[in-house]
């Protein structure tokens, strides 16, 4: 049950050591069954009021109780003694029991297997210290909020800075000597951000890093206990004569010494927060302050100490004890004698409560720092464990507000707010018992978290809904363990889930889903799949459950081309070759897919393809493609044999078939042409000078029918070109542009000129002729063509004689068709005897024109 309300007074429970004041909070009482003999187990506590892990320890020797389970297991409890979870270990013995920040069980055995237990499940993640610990063991390990280091038989340090990715890795080498005991100062809080061991070796102390063993050369030793303060700046070392000395981190200072008086050495020594230390004996408890000041604790039963933060929880079988610094809020409000602000404030409003006049005076008296004796009474509220007191210092805080002119009350809210949730996550139901600088280190995100994992369903929705948090990964929580631990069917296990859970903002079904599948409920996660909105989560698991067809028309309904993809290669590599066309066939999407990937990426599916679904055209079409591919002759015509085959036994494919049949006879023609040793495939740089398309050597095989007829004329073999194109019926359009291109090309200005002799009409007419023979610099040429062009303007045949550089005949084209205005425009443009010409006509023009 949880402890009764604390006396009247605050100070009740306080201890004044030294200059400072502590006091023992009782949590819970009745905390664990009395048969539960707490000194035969290992105990470790999470952070921030955590739960709290025991194994049995295997060194030494209990007695058999009937009842108890034979195979070896590690208890989870909360700080009220309910246990929230059991474990089976079958790993050997423990070595190393210990928690991360967010309330990770991390268990390393005595064979170097270290595991992760996560949310307060059975579920974790393993890895091996490897580096020797399965052939020496490991003898201790010590932990901090993201790492630990496991000391080994042969005395090497292993380190694990982090548990997401664990990478273990060796110290240096410390010395050989027995280690009596050792800590280590997390990296954060040493000069090289790396961890550092602290070895208490003989009659020193040795410092060892990830790059060198240091020996601070102490005198006093050897060191039976020893403890890094939470902020890393003191050491507290324990004498083998029973003394507490208090050194800073760096071993230059001593700060404090304290005699317990007690020849039995302690079983344990932590750090009460950075001020104090706290030494535990079997029944007995020491609290030392500074400068040696001490107090002492006596208890009926077994003793464990937890450091946490801000203080140490005290654990026996009948209570759970938090022992802490009076936080300096709450010293000034309720010490004895104090005249703080706040201690005043909280005197005027209980006289105003009856009704006397010195709650005026009070407030009068403190009117100047008034702010900040409501700042005070509201932080010493959050401070305090008792509802009783938490009320008083509210109510004074809200009292001293009213007489202020002008204060924001948002911290007045939030502590409020805070108050309520720290009251609810400390009830022994809950046994969380966070202390206010725990919460706020924390956060409310990680308390939620911290409830879920402890299945408190509702009050975490109640807290979200409080702090407006996102619920949805309470919800999914909640799901997965229905689908773990329900005995109903699967039909009403969904209906269940989904009738709670439709509606809910972010809810992944995707997760609750691959958990039905994991206990093996195939059939309920199927089900659970169908309400996941988000088609990347519902494929892959959909694939893993062995549902392809389902996954492949989920693909496809979500228009994600990879996605579809993924899928159709999973499918393919897993059916038979006519199961999975048979799967796709249905599917035009998938198909088209499947099409336009092997194009490129494998064309023997494609051929298989069409041949399942008898498609010749297509099947044709893509021999087609292979042939003009294939550098082989022989195996290019074999192509398109079988594609002319294939095209041949379609109806309306007469016209494609004859295409096929005219590649191939041209293969044939090329390959005839390529064995002809009259022909010479090497170009003449002389002649050629301009073609940068053709290489220098060559050969005719693969050219297209137009290329094959441009180097017959270019090579001057015009009558095979003749042949060639009468043979594959080659339009007049066509052939006279080929041979135009191949004769400039091949500089054969006879031809050209016999041409233009020859021939009174062109099919793509004269004006071409003139521009390639301007383009190839021949202007004697270029001239010939332009007296041909007889279907141009004056002007336009004017100006190709300019082009030509044949100023006269400029000159007598544009005079005889009487542009008088051209003229004057090209006698500004040319010089010498050619501006007579041009005034000869211009003087011919003035005189008609008279």
């Amino acid at each position: 049950m949880i402890a009764a309300e604390g006396p009247p007074k605050p100070t009740a429970d306080w201890e004044r050591i030294g200059e400072g004041y502590y006091r023992k909070i009782q949590l819970y009482s009745d905390v664990f069954d009395e048969e539960l003999e707490l000194e035969n187990y290992i105990i470790a506590g999470a952070p921030y009021g955590g739960a709290l892990a025991l194994v049995r320890d295997q060194d030494r020797v209990f007695a058999y109780r009937a009842g108890e389970a034979a195979k070896s297991s590690i208890a989870i409890y909360n700080c009220a003694g309910k246990l929230i979870r059991r474990i089976n270990w079958d790993k050997g013995p423990v070595r190393g029991l210990g928690w991360s920040e967010d309330e990770t069980l991390i268990v390393v055995s005595q064979d170097g297997t270290v595991r992760c237990y996560l949310n307060l499940s059975d579920d974790f993640t393993p890895f091996t210290l490897g580096h020797g610990a399965e052939e020496h063991g490991v003898v201790s390990c010590r932990f901090w909020m993201s790492g630990f280091v496991a000391l080994l038989g042969n005395n090497q340090l292993v380190s694990v800075t982090h548990y997401n990715a664990p990478r273990p890795k060796l110290l240096a080498t410390p010395p050989s000597e027995p280690i009596s005991s050792w800590t280590v100062i997390p990296p954060a809080y040493t000069l090289s951000r790396s961890v550092e061991a602290l070895l208490a070796i003989g009659q020193t102390i040795n410092v060892v890093d990830t790059t060198d063993s240091e020996d601070r050369l102490l005198q006093n030793g050897p060191f039976r206990l020893v403890s890094v303060s939470p902020n890393g700046k003191f050491v507290a070392l324990y004498t083998d004569d029973g003394k507490v000395w208090v050194v800073s981190s760096d071993f230059q200072e001593k700060l404090s010494e304290y005699d317990s008086r007690v020849k039995t050495p302690p079983k344990d020594m932590q750090w009460c927060g950075n001020d104090a230390v706290v030494l535990a004996w079997d029944d007995e408890v020491h609290l030392i302050g500074p400068n040696g000041a001490a107090n002492k604790y006596y208890y009926d039963g077994w003793v464990h100490i937890i450091p946490d933060i801000d203080g140490v929880r005290i654990f026996t079988n009948e209570i759970c004890e938090f022992l802490q610094k009076v936080p300096v809020k709450s010293e000034n409000a309720f010490k004895l004698g104090s005249t703080s602000p706040s201690t005043v404030l909280l005197d005027a409003v209980e006289q105003y409560d009856k009704r006397s006049p010195k709650a005026d005076d009070n407030l009068q008296f403190i009117k100047p720092r008034l702010i900040e004796a409501v700042d005070d009474c509201i932080e010493a509220a959050g401070h305090e464990f008792n509802i009783h007191w938490q009320k008083q210092l509210l109510k004074a805080a809200s009292f001293g507000k009213t007489v202020l002119d002008l204060y924001d009350s948002d911290e007045f809210v939030e502590m409020s707010e805070i108050l309520r949730i720290l009251n609810a996550v400390r009830h022994y139901e809950i046994g969380l018992p966070l202390s206010y600088e725990q919460y706020r280190r924390l956060n409310p995100e990680r308390l939620v978290q911290r409830l879920v994992s402890r299945q408190e369903y509702l009050l975490a929705l109640r807290l979200s809904d409080y702090l407006r948090l996102p619920t949805d990964r309470i919800y999914v929580h909640w799901a997965v363990q229905k689908v773990r631990v329900s005995n109903e069917d699967e039909d009403t296990t969904c209906e269940r889930i989904v009738s709670k859970l439709q509606g809910k903002p972010g809810i992944s079904f995707y997760e609750i889903a691959r958990a039905a599948q994991v206990e093996g409920r195939t059939r309920l996660a199927t089900s659970l799949l169908n309400h996941e909105p988000r088609a990347s989560k519902q494929v892959p698991l959909l694939l893993t459950m062995e549902e392809d067809t389902l996954a492949l028309d989920k693909a496809l309904l979500s228009g994600d081309t990879d996605l579809t993809l993924s899928v159709l290669l999973h499918l393919k590599a897993k059916l038979p070759l006519a199961t999975f066309f048979r799967t796709i066939n249905s599917r035009p999407v998938a198909t088209a897919l499947v099409e336009a990937t092997s194009q490129q990426l494998d064309r023997p599916l494609l051929k298989d393809l069409y041949y399942q679904d008898d498609r010749r055209l297509d099947g044709a079409n893509l021999l087609f493609l292979d042939a003009l591919a294939h550098p082989d002759t022989a195996s290019r015509l074999d192509f398109l044999r079988t594609a002319h085959k294939l095209a041949a036994d379609i109806r309306d494919a007469s016209v494609y078939a004859r295409s096929i049949e005219d590649c191939q006879r041209l293969l044939r023609l090329q390959e005839t042409l390529d064995a002809d040793s009259s022909i010479s495939r090497t170009t003449d740089p002389a002649i050629d000078a301009t073609d940068t398309t053709t290489p220098a050597t060559f050969t005719f095989t693969g050219l297209s029918l137009h290329q094959t007829i441009y180097h017959l004329v270019r090579l001057n073999h015009t009558k095979k070109a003749l042949a060639l194109r009468t043979d594959h019926k080659v339009s007049d359009v066509q052939f006279w542009h080929i041979r135009l291109r191949a004769l400039i090309a091949a500089r054969a200005w006879r031809d050209l000129q016999a041409i233009a002799d020859n021939n009174k009409r062109s099919p793509i007419g004269w004006e071409i002729f003139f521009n390639e023979a301007i383009a190839a610099g021949n202007m004697r040429l270029a001239g010939v063509f332009v007296a041909k062009c007889t279907g141009l303007g004056v002007k336009q045949r004017a100006e190709m004689w300019e082009k030509c550089g044949m100023i006269g005949r400029a000159a007598e084209e544009a005079g005889k068709g009487r542009e008088g205005e051209w003229l004057e425009g090209l006698r500004e443009r040319v010089g010498g005897r050619d501006v007579i010409e041009v005034e000869k006509w211009l003087s011919v023009l003035a005189k008609g024109g008279k």
